[in-house]
Order: C-alpha cells, then sequence, then structure tokens
C-alpha cells in the first residue's frame, strides 16, 4: 500500500525546481531529472553538444509500441531523426513520439512548480515533458524502452535483459564518428 504521508510531498530537484510528489512509483523521473540537470550544466571540456537518456520511464510506452520498439522523444528534430535511422539500421527499432506541450497542464500542482506524474491518459508523453524541464534547452533525446525479454529469441539466448536500444546508440555513435 501507498505510504500516503509521501504522496503531495513537494520536493526541490537540483535544478530548483519545486516538485509536487503526486505518484510515488514515478520516482526514477526524479533521480533522472537531477542526472539531466548534472549533464547540462557542465562547462568547458565537460560540457555536451547533446543529451541523450535512456530509462524504463513508463509502462505506457510498452502499452502503445510493444517491447521491442522504444519511444523516442527529442526537443531536436535532427538529433530524433538522426536516432531513428541508427535504429533502422541496426534493427533496434524506436518511433518518435510528440512532446504534446499541452498535456503539462496535467503536472500542473497548486503546491509546486509541477507534479512528478501526471492524470494517467499520455503517461509516456507528460514523463518525458516533464524530463525536458531539466536539459536547460540542450538538443535532447530520450529513449523510453522496455529492455526485457520473457523468452530467448533471435540473439538473445535467455529471459532476461536485452540491451534494448544499445545497439541503435552504437550505430548514432559511430555514425557521428565517420562524419
Amino acid at each position: 500500500m501507498e505510504n500516503p504521508s509521501v504522496r503531495g510531498d513537494v520536493i526541490t530537484a537540483r535544478s530548483g525546481m519545486k516538485v509536487e510528489i503526486d505518484n510515488t512509483d514515478a520516482e526514477g523521473r526524479l533521480v533522472l531529472a537531477d542526472v539531466l540537470d548534472v549533464a547540462c550544466t557542465q562547462k568547458g571540456a565537460e560540457e555536451a553538444e547533446l543529451v541523450i537518456d535512456v530509462a524504463t520511464l513508463t509502462g505506457a510506452i510498452k502499452v502503445g509500441l510493444g517491447a521491442e520498439i522504444a519511444g523516442l522523444f527529442s526537443n531536436d528534430d535532427e538529433l530524433a531523426a538522426a536516432l531513428t535511422k541508427a535504429g533502422q539500421r541496426s534493427g533496434d527499432l524506436n518511433w518518435r513520439m510528440p512532446l504534446f506541450e499541452k498535456y503539462w497542464s496535467d503536472l500542473s500542482s497548486p503546491f509546486a512548480d509541477c507534479k512528478n506524474s501526471g492524470g494517467g491518459f499520455g503517461g509516456a508523453i507528460t514523463a518525458a515533458l516533464f524530463l525536458q524541464k531539466f536539459v536547460r534547452g540542450k538538443k535532447w533525446a530520450h529513449l523510453d524502452v522496455y529492455a526485457w525479454t520473457d523468452k530467448a529469441h533471435g540473439a538473445l539466448l535467455a529471459s532476461g535483459g536485452s540491451g534494448q536500444p544499445v545497439q541503435c546508440l552504437i550505430e548514432f555513435l559511430n555514425s557521428r564518428v565517420s562524419k
């Protein structure tokens, strides 16, 4: 049973954004938000040109796309196209999903800058919109993956972690190096 004393608490993220804890099962995005803030605030030689995060952020994406296709959210069309092509070349597929700003209102809070979870419908989109608030305008992509197989098939000799989207990311990085 969910701890009712935790629900509705307000935390301050590393970025300074105040977040109401609306859903204690959506804790991973809170950690990822702080990680994105670290990545996006580096300066000098450590400053990122772009940021790509990978997480099993929502079950909603598996419902929509199945277990083998990652949901791709990006604030940059060129980056999204490059990741889609890399996924197609490697056989490690992704499908671009919209960052539909209208759904941001599902994350509104009377107590904080936002909530950590939306109302249920469009859950993968609201989760990605939440993360986007922490990238500080950097070119960014989020791959929402399932990364698990329930049975052996193809190159996977056993059930368990599938490594999704490792092949896509290797192909993406190799294509950037060869330019």
